[in-house]
């Protein structure tokens, strides 16, 4: 359709090497990290057990060796945590795409970030779930590498946790080349030569000016170009929808259970009553439809919007984790059961992948202006990995104490932010940042939008003369009260 045709008339290879490059580097590790625990599990407790034996004479209890496994499965979100705490102040110094190329937690809020000022804005949905696809291939790659003729013997583990020193290294070596963001260099470094060269490295036959314009006229709105500290974000009453609905998101796209599954597929599986030689081969096949469902939502995010894949796919994975919390139960008196267990698990890993997955990130770029992005990726970065960490802790305890009934705070979880994306948050899709803003100060009491509304009727003449416009709307304003 029209839209591919406009997906493929701006999408430069620099736009899709860059893309490429930055996921790569960090949304595979992420994937990777994952999964990465699942299939040495058993080695991973063994290996804690023999030396726990070794040290003190006895072995640990089953609770002592869960938590302690819960621990190692969720640690690596601590990690992501401090990174993501650091966002801030690495973006506002040293830029976005060296940023990008930093640990796990930075780059995955600084990737989206990226990527969404890098972009023209028909491309931005497209890009921004470039990192999705990565998440599936390093899930994926982490459930292969695991299988038993590879890297799933017990005397490869350390390697097998090992293997994300390559993608890492070839994300060091490369990014640097690549042009800073044009926004970063226009708004917060004020330098229009760089700004007009980083553009033409992105762009292909597209109008510099208009850009430049636009990206003028978000630093002239912005009271200050300075970043705004996580506080400050916090208190901006101007933004409190759009601050909310981060935090909804990101919240919702960990407690979704999605971490719950990923951690614990082949523990789901056996519960499941698939015969254990099977497993590796069945969760591997999980990984496949990961990555298939990520290009989907890739390719017609464009096209269906941002709305449509989160209600979409967090609705389906609600939907989904009741059916798994149902097969379970009837289980034990219907034997096939068990592979609708197994399609809800599958059911949940698309729906996540298709929308909530990736769409978040993307929406945090989208929902705030330049000053205000930095701390809205540190709220929803935090806030994303704070979930990560409960959930790997909490699940195999929430498991031992609700059983099959566990999947039914997912269920009601994920159907409450389908329900608030519905109702609170607006399209983005193809808008500027400037008129999303504008989208979400309609929801401000009615004096403040009056000037807004009239800003909105008033055609924005040159540059140049942007104070008229500004002095006509205050008149107005101070007309009006």
């Amino acid at each position: 359709g029209s839209s591919q045709r406009g997906v493929a008339a701006h999408l430069t290879k620099p736009l899709l090497a860059v893309a490429f490059l930055a996921s790569f580097g960090s949304s595979l590790l992420y994937g990777y990290n994952l999964a990465v625990v699942n299939s040495p599990a058993v080695y991973i407790k063994d290996f804690y057990n023999r030396t726990v034996l070794r040290r003190n004479g006895t072995g640990l209890s089953e609770e002592t060796l869960t938590l302690m496994y819960s621990l190692t499965v969720s640690v690596f979100a601590i990690g992501g945590l401090v990174g993501s705490l650091l966002v801030g102040m690495l973006v506002t110094r040293f830029g976005r795409s060296l940023s990008a190329s930093s640990t796990a937690g930075i780059s995955l809020s600084v990737v989206p970030m990226y990527l969404g000022e890098i972009a023209p804005k028909s491309l931005r949905g497209f890009l921004g779930l470039v990192p999705c696809i990565f998440i599936g291939t390093g899930v994926f790659l982490a459930q292969v590498l695991g299988l038993h003729e590879l890297l799933g013997k017990e005397e490869h583990w350390p390697l097998f946790l090992s293997v994300v020193v390559i993608p890492t290294f070839v994300q060091l070596m490369l990014l640097p080349w690549f042009p800073e963001s044009p926004r970063y260099l226009l708004i917060e470094k004020d330098n229009v030569h760089a700004t007009i060269t980083a553009l033409k490295w992105y762009r292909v036959n597209c109008n510099i000016q208009v850009e430049i314009e636009e990206m003028q006229e978000e630093q002239h709105s912005l009271s200050s170009v300075d970043t705004l500290s996580v506080w400050r974000l916090l208190l901006d009453e101007k933004v409190r929808w759009q601050v909310l609905s981060v935090v909804v998101i990101n919240i919702g796209m960990q407690l979704s259970g999605i971490d719950a599954i990923w951690f614990y597929t082949n523990n789901i599986f056996e519960n499941a009553g698939i015969p254990t030689e099977e497993i590796p081969y069945t969760t591997a096949g999980t990984g496949i439809i990961e990555i298939i469902s990520a290009l989907i939502g890739c390719f017609t995010i464009e096209k269906l919007g941002r709305r449509p894949l989160m209600i979409g796919g967090f609705t389906a994975m609600g939907l989904c984790s009741a059916g798994i919390t149902i097969a379970l139960i009837l289980q034990p008196h219907l034997s096939f059961m068990r592979y609708i267990s197994v399609c809800c698990v599958v059911g949940i890993i698309a729906g996540f992948c298709i929308g909530p997955a990736g769409v978040p990130f993307l929406v945090t770029a989208e929902l705030f202006k330049q000053s205000h992005r930095p701390a809205a990726y540190i709220v929803g970065g935090s806030l994303n990995w704070l979930c990560n960490f409960t959930v790997g802790f909490v699940f195999p305890f929430l498991q031992m104490s609700l059983g099959s009934y566990c999947y039914l705070v997912f269920a009601t979880i994920c159907f409450s932010v389908a329900i608030y994306i519905y109702i609170v948050i607006p399209e983005t899709k193809n808008k500027t940042f400037m008129e999303i803003s504008q989208m979400f100060m309609r929801k401000q009491p009615v004096p403040d939008s009056q000037g807004l509304i009239l800003r909105d009727q008033l055609p924005l003449k040159e540059m140049n003369s942007y104070g008229g416009v500004e002095n006509a709307s205050l008149e107005f304003n101070s007309s009006f009260s």
